[in-house]
This record gives structure tokens, sequence and C-alpha cells, in this order.
């Protein structure tokens, strides 16, 4: 199938990359030539897990680059929006979903033949329906479900992890004002044999993209608020409590030959100093404003927000139990990105971490894998020292931060055995065994 895809950000590039993989021809579209110069160069605007391999391999065959919006509608069967949509503190940002809309429309006005046209970007429900149809209908002078298809497909996406997520889906979602429009998005995933699909109205199939997104967040502050207790609880560890929790028979799956195995979401009920991103927080907000706008306060997750937001501060807490001003203290800070495998830094918990201590004066030197870059620009002007490896970042240091879960930051123990003077170490993540480091704090603890 001949397929455009509008947005080349982190969803509509992995999408993009991807379904050339499984032998669509595809057309990125974006508005920033800089950014499609360096796509059709081979070159990711954004770090991810596999992608610049596949960019690279589909790049002038299948897959290409364009800012010609209206030639990339009339040249393909099936257009997916795919552009951000922020929350300004009310509500979702529609600007650019109106915006690519209203352009689609117009390219859709001179076009022969049927063209389906699906949102894949995160919106709350309604607004397939109620923003881009009527936006597109009245651009292009057509009807929808005549003349063209209006649909959603939501991402289910794991940044650092989106290439396998993409490639190896646990369900398709398809959305659509008719059979038509559904039918058009199954033909694009005839390459996904054994998925399960559900095939629903628009409406639903936003709803689900932000219920999938706001379970996985209550479990993070639900396991934050008990790591909380836990550490008012003398003889009480969060890990050890999550043990023994996972190990139910509700979290846990019984194979044929009697092993007993955990599904991934349980990698979701373990304590940390909160989580960030560009879905998650987002995604939480919005339900929460536009249940407002229904005249449903959702307060479970009105709470579940409030946890988090007051989670990165339970590290600067941990490190003022030692020492009691943190003038002029050496901290490294491990992890900027707001998870591994991604430059994603996008609501990190490093960013509030950061400006606290250097609001108390501490002073910083930090390393992340990935995300040095975008690290410069969020804390451009700051007093942060970025370091080229774990080794010279926490060289004659203090205290040392872990907010992001590398694994290469497993190798500290190592690292710090046999030095004169420990620093103490605040472990973020639970990542590394507490008996291993002489001076240890952690979240739960």
């Amino acid at each position: 199938m001949k397929v455009s895809i509008v947005g080349t950000g982190y969803v509509g590039l992995v999408t993009g990359v991807c379904l050339a993989e499984k032998g669509h021809q595809v057309t990125c579209v974006d508005v920033d030539q800089a950014k499609v110069d360096s796509i059709n160069s081979g070159i990711p605007p954004i770090y991810e897990r596999g992608l610049e391999d596949l960019l690279k391999k589909h790049i002038g065959g299948l897959l290409r680059a364009t800012t010609d919006l209206a030639r990339a509608v009339q040249e393909t069967d099936l257009s997916l929006i795919a552009v951000g949509t922020p929350f300004n503190g009310r509500e979702i940002d529609l600007t650019f979903i109106k915006a690519v809309s209203r352009e689609i429309g117009h390219a859709l006005r001179n076009k022969p033949g049927y063209h389906a046209v699906i949102v894949k970007s995160t919106v709350v429900p309604g607004t397939t329906d109620g923003v881009v149809r009527p936006i597109l209908e009245e651009a292009s002078g057509k009807k929808a479900g005549i003349d063209f298809g209006v649909g959603m497909n939501p991402e289910f996406l794991t940044e650092g992890e989106a290439i396998s997520d993409f490639m190896s889906p646990d369900r398709i979602v398809l959305g659509g004002i008719d059979k038509a429009t559904i039918d058009q998005q199954a033909s694009l995933y005839e390459g996904f044999p054994g998925v399960e699909v559900l095939r629903t109205n628009n409406k639903t199939a936003e709803m689900i993209k932000y219920t999938s997104n706001a379970v996985l967040a209550t479990l993070i502050s639900f396991s934050n608020e008990i790591a909380n207790l836990c550490a008012s609880i003398n003889d009480v560890d969060v890990v050890d409590v999550m043990r023994g929790v996972h190990t139910s028979r509700y979290l846990s799956v019984d194979m044929p030959d009697g092993k007993r195995v955990q599904p991934s979401i349980v990698s979701f009920l373990a304590a940390g100093c909160g989580f960030g991103g560009s879905c998650f927080p987002k995604d939480v907000k919005a339900l929460v404003a536009h249940g407002e706008s229904m005249a449903t306060p959702m307060r479970l997750l009105d709470s579940v927000l409030k946890v988090n937001e007051k989670q990165p501060a339970k590290i600067v807490q941990m490190l003022r139990k030692h020492f009691p001003s943190l003038r002029g203290v050496r901290v490294a800070i491990l992890g900027l990105a707001f998870r591994p495998d991604t430059n994603d830094m996008r609501e990190s918990p490093a960013i509030p971490i950061v400006g606290e201590l250097l609001g108390e004066g501490a002073v910083l030197t930090s390393y992340d894998p990935a995300a040095m870059e975008e690290a410069a620009k969020v804390f451009k002007g700051q007093p942060i020292v970025f370091c080229r490896g774990l080794e010279e970042a926490i060289k004659d240091v203090d205290a040392i931060v872990l907010v992001t879960r590398w694994d290469q930051f497993r190798k500290l123990p190592g690292l710090l055995k046999g030095q004169r003077v420990q620093p103490l170490v605040i472990d973020g993540r639970r990542l590394i065994e507490r008996s291993s480091i002489a001076r240890y704090e952690g979240i739960g603890v």
C-alpha cells in the first residue's frame, strides 16, 4: 500500500520505517526542511534503538521524506496524521491537528478516488469525529463516508522499545466512521498475522489509548506511594514488598513446565523517582481535564499526578539526611532521559531534581548514554557539567544520584569498590543491589 505519514516525530518516523520494513511504500511529510533532509540522508532526528538501522535500510527505496504534503496525499492511498498534541494546561492543543487536516482536505479536493485519513496522534474522545472530519469536509468540498474515510488508529509504543513494539504488537485498534475506513486500515496491517485486531468507532479507539496509558501511570504512582510508606517503617524495603506482590497468581502465569513467569505489566509495579516522557504526564493530565469538561471529576487520576509530581523531591530529601546543607556538595546525576534507550527528556524527573539541587548550591556533574545533547538544550546556561562517560561523572563526588535505569549503571558498585572515600549513592530506580554499595539510600527503604 502507498502511505503518507504527516509528522516525523517519535510516532511518525517509527511508524514510517516499520511500515516500510513490512513492504509498504511510505512518504513521510514534515514542514521542517532540515528534518526532512536529515531523514533523506539516513540520519534520524531522534534517538530510538534500532531506528537508524531501519531508516538507512529503506530510505531512497520504500521510504522517502518530503515537505510537499499535497503531492504526498495525491500519490498515496491512505494518510496517517502523527503530529504533536501538547497539553496547554487546560486541554490538548489541536493547532497542528487542525492545520494538517485542512491541508489534507485541500489536497483531497482535486484527488480522484477514495482516500482514508487516519488520526494516529493521541487525541481526546470526539476529536476525530468532531474536529478532524468537519475540517476535512469543508476543505475538500467532499463528504466523509462517501468520498473519503476518517479513522483513528492509536499507537502503543514504548520509547526505547518502539521498533520492537511496532513490529510485534500486542493489539491493533482500528477506529473508523464506517466499514470501508476500517477495511482500508486492515489492509495496511495485513502483514501482522496472529495479532488481535479490534474494530471499533473513533471515540472508543481514542478512549482506549488514554485508558491504556492511565492504567500504567496509576500502577507507577501506586507503587511509589507504597514505597514512600515503606520508607517510613523500620526494616521494610519496597523491593521485598513488591516481590511478594509480584508472585501472586494475579500477577504471574504458571507455564506448562511448572515455571511461573511474570507479564511485562509487573515492571510498572516498581518504585522509582517518578514517570515522565511525552505520553504519561500529558495524557493523564488531558484525561483529567477532559473529565472535568464533561462534569466527571477524575479523582483517582488527579491523585496519580499529584503523587508523581512530588516523587522527584524524595531524592533531594534523602540527600539532606546526609548533608544538612547542599551548598558546595558535589553530586553526579546519572541518567537525564526519562527512561533508558531514548534521548527524550520531556517531563524527565531529572529536570526538577537538577533544578532543586542547583537552587541549593550543589555542584553538579552528569552523564546519560544518549541524552547529553538534549540535556544541554534543556539546561542551557545552567552550571551543570556534562561528562563523556560514567567514570568521569562520578570522579571525586560526594554523592551519586541514579535517575534513569540504564543497564550500564549496574557497573557502579565495581567502579566504586576500593575507593578510599565512598560517595553516598541515591538509587532513584532501585537498580543497584543495596549490599553492593557502602553508603546507600534508595526509594522505598
